[in-house]
């Protein structure tokens, strides 16, 4: 059996598969932010709920990233708060963005 490294590795190596998680790269790297931030404050998603006034199936959802919708930038900044963060929010030149990638790889 494979493990997730070794299906992740494998799956990138498709072009077609690439591009779609190229495409996610920035959702991707925002909600993990979400989820490290989570651990190390060593609250669960039930206390993010209870903090947000909301249910732990909801905040799955967010974190998982699989909703139907994307979240409100409200609802970011309210999951935020409930582990004593804030949300800071810019705007990046795609040419820049880029540029900065080529250096650092």
């Amino acid at each position: 059996m494979l493990t997730h490294k070794e299906l992740k590795s494998r799956a990138l190596a498709r072009d077609d598969v690439r591009a779609e998680f190229d495409k996610l790269e920035e959702e991707f790297a925002f909600l993990d932010e979400f989820l490290k931030a989570r651990a190390a404050a060593g609250i669960s998603q039930a206390e993010i709920a209870e903090r947000m006034g909301t249910t732990q199936s909801a905040v799955a959802r967010l974190e998982s990233g699989r909703g139907k919708h994307s979240p409100s930038l409200a609802t970011l900044r309210k999951y935020a708060r409930a582990l004593g963060y804030r949300i800071d929010l810019r705007l990046v030149k795609e040419k820049e963005n880029a540029e900065a990638k080529g250096r650092t790889n």
